[in-house]
């Protein structure tokens, strides 16, 4: 594959084009066209999308597994696609090793409580970093409540980087799970997992990555970066909320007890003893959201009819772009800077509080989003109480750009700064 660097810039008129898939984009916010550059928080849903979770509640509406009729054998016969169709899409090696949830929240709790918590004991550690979004702090510190273990946090640097030499010499003998980002949400910060599982996998220890920013933006290869498990939500990766998905290698899955119990994980039931489900699916009880599912496969077919590479060449140039418009701004201060980033621009301006930018902005139809980013670690190791983040996506532009620094300057004249 050609490095992304090496890539010629992308055509302009693609994007174009690309825009006319989102129904959404033609939407109007206050009077003004919507600028649309919030995809860290959720992304846009092309038309195929939308038509597939439509079609199927037109078409193919009734329970999976569970029906000899027609329509039960439609859902569950494209609830299985979609399942083959995320396996191919990370590469991983059966599509019985694609666990459908509700998004990576989920996927980390059940890796947590499934995975963990049957094999940590008071002493042990479990190793993460300074720059993780909430849902890969607290359920570590529950499992650490739980069981008498201790969590233990790999810095980061100035520029929002991890600290891979302090990473390695983090890793011990009481280490029993390493569960780090692969992209941060609050910053932009790629990780150099391959480096982070192979030094974990040297000391035995497997590795659990939140890959929710990283899914729509980089490659992602589960077999060749070699972790144990994977975890993305449909809703950033132009699919619905609602649904995500965790990977797990199938030796460990199959070795790791149900987290909940009822229908669809079960082969029999009596009141004496009951047998699971073979993988996944014994991680699946009841009901699952099969809409949801179905059209993530679709969400991922559409990224494939673009290619990865074209979409990651595209948001790395608009990338460049925007920092280098946004830098020259008097007062504004990048969080985040880290050499290896993709998709983020977090970054606050003198003398005006987040929201009231992000309030500003919106009314002249531009999306960002302010806040802590449920990243509050990040802020208070840069000393801030929130920033603006504006996130880009495969439908984002140059003109986007520009009416984000437009906005800016009318925030600035506001404030007087």
């Amino acid at each position: 594959m050609k490095p992304i660097e090496q890539m010629q810039t992308p055509d302009p008129r693609n994007v174009e084009h690309w825009r006319a898939d989102f129904p959404i984009l033609g939407e109007r916010v206050h009077g003004r066209p919507l600028v649309y550059l919030d995809n860290g928080a959720t992304t846009q849903k092309p038309a195929s999308v939308i038509y597939a979770e439509n079609a199927y509640y037109r078409h193919s509406n009734a329970n999976v597994h569970r029906g000899v009729h027609l329509l039960s054998q439609r859902a569950t016969d494209s609830f299985e696609a979609a399942r083959a169709t995320i396996a191919r899409f990370i590469n991983a090696q059966r599509p019985e090793e694609i666990v459908f949830v509700r998004g990576t929240t989920e996927a980390i709790n059940l890796v947590a409580q499934s995975y963990a918590r049957p094999r940590i004991k008071p002493g042990d550690e479990i190793l993460i970093s300074a720059m993780e979004h909430h849902s890969n702090i607290v359920p570590w510190q529950l499992l650490c409540e739980q069981t008498g273990a201790a969590l233990k946090v790999v810095p980061i640097d100035d520029t929002g980087a991890l600290d891979a030499d302090a990473y390695e010499r983090l890793l011990s003998e009481r280490t029993r799970l390493v569960a780090m980002t692969h992209l941060a949400n609050a910053l932009g910060s790629i990780n150099p997992v391959e480096r982070l599982v192979a030094a974990s996998h040297a000391r035995g220890v497997p590795v659990l990555l939140d890959g929710a920013q990283a899914i729509a933006h980089l490659p992602v290869d589960v077999h060749a970066i070699a972790c144990d498990f994977y975890a993305f939500s449909g809703h950033k990766v132009y699919g619905p909320t609602g649904i995500g998905v965790l990977y797990g290698k199938a030796a460990l899955l199959e070795a790791m007890p149900p987290w909940q119990g009822g229908g669809d994980m079960i082969r029999s039931v009596t009141f004496e003893k009951t047998e699971y489900n073979e993988i996944p699916w014994k991680f699946e009880a009841g009901t699952p959201n099969i809409a949801g599912a179905i059209a993530l496969g679709a969400a991922l077919d559409y990224v494939d009819s673009i290619g990865m590479e074209a979409i990651a060449a595209h948001e790395n140039e608009l990338l460049a772009y925007a920092t280098d418009a946004l830098r020259v701004i008097p007062g504004l201060r990048f969080i985040g800077t880290a050499r290896d980033k993709a998709s983020i621009l977090s970054f606050v301006l003198d003398g005006v509080h987040a929201h009231d930018v992000g309030t500003i902005l919106d009314h002249h139809g531009i999306a960002v989003r302010a806040g802590h980013h449920c990243a509050m670690p990040v802020m208070q190791r840069f000393g801030v109480p929130a920033t603006v983040r504006a996130s880009l996506a495969l439908y984002n532009r140059h003109q986007d750009i520009d009416a984000l620094i437009e906005g800016l300057g009318k925030v600035r004249e506001i404030f007087g700064t």
